[in-house]
């Protein structure tokens, strides 16, 4: 992986993290201020919250394996 391709990936986990905690913030904004009468949201945006996390999770992932790479 080259430095520029390293510099993208790690711009990308951080937009990714954005979006996962921009849905997590969603999720807990349901729980808190409109449960029980939006229980039917549950589903949606829980699938999403996970999504965007997993989203993040792997990308996450793929830059720690290039930083060990590094290491090695």
């Amino acid at each position: 992986m080259t430095a520029d391709e390293r510099k993208d990936l790690d711009k990308e986990v951080k937009r990714l993290k954005r979006i996962a905690g921009e849905w997590a913030a969603q999720l807990h904004d349901l729980v808190e201020e409109r449960l029980p009468a939006a229980y039917a949201e549950i589903p949606g945006i829980a699938q999403s919250t996970y999504d965007a996390c997993k989203t993040w999770a792997d990308a996450n992932a793929r830059l720690a394996a290039h930083h060990s790479d590094q290491g090695a």
